[in-house]
């Protein structure tokens, strides 16, 4: 049925997310440099949802001068 469809869609999205988070600690925790570790986390993300390199730079970059500002 349409509506199961659309909750397993959203299932799969959900667990995607779970996953990408998965594999960029374990990447980490088997001695990868961060910024592989989250490239291994962000390939595992669909391409239409998947930030580009450069956006989640900007990101990161934007986090670091947020938690600057703070301390």
């Amino acid at each position: 049925s349409p509506l199961a469809t659309l909750i397993e869609h959203k299932v799969t999205e959900s667990l995607t997310v779970y996953t990408c988070i998965k594999v960029t600690l374990m990447a980490s925790l088997n001695g990868y440099a961060p910024q592989l570790a989250v490239e291994f986390g962000r390939k595992i993300l669909y391409s239409t949802t998947r930030p580009s390199f450069v956006e989640l730079d900007a990101h990161v970059r934007e986090v670091k001068s947020h938690r600057t500002k703070q301390d």
